[in-house]
């Protein structure tokens, strides 16, 4: 039978759909509760003040380096001593250390003294200033440093934080809407090719489609695959790399794989993006579906029917 094309969209179509989602950005950000900045603020404050504490305001740090890195709070707090603050990733490169595991590294004093030796190396002289000038730090400067490297780790935690939750929510959000429209869900399964495919009317969340893992597949009525992608952007640069660098990539990827007629490679979208790079992922063969309209995502899927 005639298979039905996805949704399509003009750009004044995008830019009506984006000052929708724009507003609802504004009206979530600034509803987001303050008390958990606090509370994380609270609990790394404890950290920080303990590693200064103990290391006698940093000059100490060196030479007792496997007593502060084989605590996890206070390896973080390690961590952000330096300016900017080194990524575990990195962290593991640079001080050439197999884990960066607390209790590893309390077991192994060289490792411990590397990690130590690579913080103090990009230590923030602005935060730390008495350090490099071999002295003891004013009571001001100690307070300045400590507040300073607490609210840097807290806004990070919480930045961190709201990106994950706002994926994940959104992931189940669509996959709740999905059972609401009378489709199955069942166990993550992998699609090598399209016999692999759940039965018609099924999905699946996070699983391997082809060679690139989507967040939800769909079995539509007329037998085709839907892979699924959702996607946060907190600003239009950021909509780049969520849409177009990602997104888009894995549509033509997938339409690769299985075919145009195969397959139908969507992205389920909220947040600030621009509209010539939605126009861009879509030209690439990717569906965009607003999460304020996922009716587009049921008419859709219902038309498959026919």
């Amino acid at each position: 039978m005639p298979q039905t094309p996805p949704p399509r969209w003009t750009g004044e179509q995008f830019d009506a759909d984006i000052a929708v989602a724009v507003e609802q950005f504004r009206r979530d950000r600034l509803q987001e509760p303050l008390e958990r900045y606090l509370d994380v603020f609270a609990s790394y404050q404890t950290a920080v003040a303990r590693l200064m504490e103990g290391s006698a305001d940093l000059t100490q740090l060196d030479s007792q380096a496997a007593q502060f890195v084989s605590a996890e709070d206070l390896l973080t707090v390690v961590r952000y001593l330096a300016s900017p603050a080194i990524s575990q990733d990195d962290l593991k490169v640079l001080a050439d250390v197999s884990s960066l595991v607390p209790s590893r590294l309390g077991a192994h004093p060289e490792d411990a003294h590397r990690v130590v030796q690579i913080a103090m190396m990009a230590l923030d002289r602005n935060r730390f200033p008495w350090v490099p000038e071999h002295r003891q730090p004013t009571p001001s400067e100690r307070h300045a440093a400590i507040v300073a490297t607490t609210a840097l780790m807290a806004v990070q935690r919480v930045q961190t934080e709201r990106r994950n939750n706002a994926k994940a929510e959104q992931e189940e959000a669509v996959a709740d809407y999905l059972e609401s429209l009378g489709l199955i869900r069942e166990e993550p399964r992998q699609v090598n090719t399209v016999a692999d495919l759940l039965p018609r009317g099924h999905f699946c969340r996070e699983a391997e489609f082809g060679t690139r893992k989507a967040d939800l597949i769909v079995s539509l009525w007329d037998g085709r695959g839907m892979p699924i992608e959702c996607k946060v952007s907190n600003s239009s640069t950021n909509s780049v790399k969520r849409v177009n660098n990602d997104a888009a990539v894995k549509a033509k990827t997938w339409i690769a794989e299985f075919g145009r007629l195969g397959v139908v490679p969507v992205a389920v979208i909220s947040g600030v993006f621009r509209m010539h790079n939605l126009m861009s992922a879509q030209d690439d063969g990717l569906t965009i579906i607003w999460t304020h309209n996922l009716a587009a995502l049921a008419a859709f899927i219902q038309s498959t029917r026919s």
